[in-house]
C-alpha cells in the first residue's frame, strides 16, 4: 500500500472517521490506531508483524525494569539486553547475508571447499526505522529522560502507528507515546493543513519525482554507456533533486496524517542544498536519522569532546555506520565514508584556518557550490546498483562527450518544476497552505480534485516506489 495510493488515502479517511467518533476514550482511539496499523503493514507482508510486535514487548518489559531497578550494572544489563534484542534483529534481518557473501568470497579466493552462503531473508520493510526508534526509547528510559511505565498497548501504538512505521521520520516517545494519553485536539484550521501537506506530498512524488526517475535517471543508471557524459552528470544532479522530493513527499505525507490525529511530527527536511558546507547539509537533511546519529552514536562516543583525534575518528565511525544503515551493501559504506572524509577533512581545516563566517554572499556561494558538489559526487555511489556502476557512470563522465539528444522534453520539464519549486521561499509555501486554510470548503475539495486530475493527466506512467522503502 503506497503511501500516494488511493487505498492509503481511503485507509486516512476511515480510521480519520472512527478516531474522531471514539476520540474521548483513551483506549478506544488507541484500538483505532493499532488495528489501522496493523492493516496497513499487513497489505505489505503480515510476517514482519510479529518481528515489530517483539520489539514493542522488548522496549514494554525493559522500560517496566528500568523504573524500578535501582542498581546501576542491573539497569545496565537490562539496557544492554534490550539493545542486544533490537540491533541483533536489525542485523540478521539486513546485514547477514552481507557478511556471508565476503566471507563467501573470501572462502574461494583461499580455496576453502564450502564457503558460506546466504541465507536469503527477506528484509521486513521499515525494520532499520522501527529498530532505530526501538534503540532510542531504552536509551532515553536508562538516561531519566522519559517515563518507562508505559503499557504494552502504548508500545504497540507507538511502534505500528502506520503514518511512520515503513520510512520514519525516525519518531521518539516525546513525539508520539507522550502524547498518547492527552485527549486529541485539531482545530479545522489544523486539520485542513494536514490535507495540505498530504496534497503536497503527493504532487512532489508524482509530478516531480518519478516523472525524473522514469523519464531520465532510471535509463541512464541502468545502461550509462548509452549516454553521454553530460547525460551522466545532469542525470546525477537530477537524482540529487529527486531523492530529495522523493523523500520529503513521503515525510510531508507522514507529517500530514499524524496531524489528523492530533499528533505534531518533527520535520525532516530543510532547505538541506542550500547548505553551505557539509556539516550544515548534516543538519538540514533527514533530520531525524541525522539527530538520531548524533545523540545515539556521535555523543555517546565522545563526539568532539574529546582529543581532535577522537573527534575525527568518532565522524568518521558515525558517517560509515550511517552509511550502512541505508543499505547492506558495500556501495553503502562508501557512500558514508565518502561524506565521513570530506567532513574530516572539513574540520581539519577549520582547524587550521577557522571556520567560515559567511559574511559576504560569495562566501555563502563558493561553500554552498562545493558542498553541493560533494553531495552529488557521492550520489553517484548511493543509486548506482552496484559499486562497478558507480565506476561505469564516472567512467562515462570522464569522456567528456556533449550531447543532449537522449534527454526527452519531459525530463527537461520535470528537472525546471523541480528547480523552480526547490528555490522558492519557505515562505512562498507557507502562504500557500495558509491560503488553502483560509479557503471555503468547496474551494479547498476543487483545489484537491483539481490536483488528482493533474496527476492523473501527467502521471500516466506506473509509480515508483519510495527510495527510502527500501531502508
Amino acid at each position: 500500500m503506497m503511501f500516494h495510493s488511493v487505498q492509503f488515502m481511503l485507509l486516512v479517511a476511515v480510521t480519520f472517521a472512527a478516531y474522531w467518533a471514539v476520540h474521548e476514550k483513551k483506549w478506544l482511539r488507541m484500538g483505532v490506531l493499532l488495528f489501522a496499523s496493523l492493516a496497513f503493514y499487513a497489505a505489505w507482508k503480515p510476517a514482519p508483524l510479529v518481528l515489530f510486535m517483539g520489539y514493542a514487548l522488548v522496549n514494554f518489559i525493559s522500560g517496566q525494569l528500568l523504573a524500578r531497578l535501582k542498581a546501576r550494572w542491573a539497569r545496565m544489563l537490562v539496557l544492554l539486553l534490550a539493545l542486544t534484542w533490537h540491533l541483533g534483529g536489525l542485523f540478521i534481518f539486513k546485514y547477514l547475508d552481507l557478511v556471508l557473501t565476503t566471507a563467501g568470497t573470501i572462502a574461494v579466493r583461499f580455496g576453502w571447499p564450502e564457503p558460506p552462503k546466504p541465507l536469503g531473508l527477506l528484509l521486513p520493510v521499515g525494520l532499520s526505522f522501527v529498530a532505530f526508534q526501538a534503540v532510542s526509547y531504552v536509551v532515553d528510559v536508562y538516561r531519566g529522560e522519559t517515563s518507562g511505565r508505559y503499557s504494552l498497548f502504548h508500545h504497540l501504538v507507538f511502534k505500528l502507528f502506520f503514518p511512520q512505521v515503513v520510512a520514519g521520520p525516525i519518531v521518539r516517545s516525546r513525539d508520539l507515546m507522550e502524547h498518547i494519553d492527552e485527549r486529541p485536539k485539531m482545530t479545522p484550521e489544523e486539520g485542513a493543513m494536514g490535507l495540505f501537506r498530504i496534497a503536497q506530498g503527493v504532487a512532489k512524488k508524482l509530478l516531480l519525482a518519478d516523472v525524473m526517475a522514469v523519464s531520465l535517471i532510471d535509463r541512464v543508471y541502468a545502461n550509462p554507456q548509452n549516454f553521454s557524459s553530460l547525460e551522466c552528470v545532469i542525470a546525477t544532479v537530477a537524482y540529487t533533486f529527486y531523492i530529495y522530493f522523493d523523500f520529503s513527499a513521503y515525510s510531508d505525507i507522514a507529517i500530514g496524517s499524524a496531524a489528523l490525529f492530533g499528533f505534531k511530527f518533527p520535520e525532516n527536511f530543510n532547505k538541506p542544498y542550500h547548505a553551505r558546507n557539509l556539516f550544515e547539509f548534516w543538519n538540514r537533511w533527514h533530520i531525524s536519522l541525522s539527530t538520531w546519529l548524533r545523540d545515539y552514536l556521535y555523543r555517546p562516543l565522545g563526539g568532539n569532546q574529546g582529543s581532535k583525534a577522537q573527534t575525527l575518528r568518532n565522524t568518521m565511525l558515525v558517517m560509515t555506520w550511517g552509511g550502512l544503515w541505508h543499505g547492506a551493501d558495500w556501495k553503502f559504506m562508501l557512500w558514508g565514508g565518502i561524506h565521513g572524509v570530506l567532513l574530516v577533512l572539513t574540520r581539519i581545516k577549520w582547524w587550521v584556518f577557522g571556520k567560515p563566517k559567511y559574511d559576504k554572499w560569495w562566501k555563502s556561494l563558493i561553500g554552498g557550490s562545493w558542498a553541493f558538489f560533494c553531495v552529488v559526487f557521492a550520489r553517484v555511489f548511493f543509486r548506482a546498483d552496484t559499486t562497478a556502476k558507480a565506476i561505469d557512470v564516472f567512467e562515462q563522465m570522464f569522456k567528456l562527450t556533449t550531447s543532449l539528444a537522449n534527454i526527452s522534453r519531459l525530463a527537461w520539464g520535470g528537472m525546471a518544476a523541480a528547480l523552480i519549486l526547490y528555490m522558492m521561499p519557505k515562505v512562498v509555501f507557507d502562504k500557500t497552505g495558509w491560503l488553502f486554510v483560509k479557503s471555503p470548503v468547496l474551494v479547498r475539495a476543487a483545489a484537491l480534485v483539481g490536483l488528482g486530475l493533474a496527476i492523473r493527466q501527467i502521471a500516466s506512467f506506473e509509480t515508483q516506489p519510495y527510495v527510502y522503502f527500501q531502508f
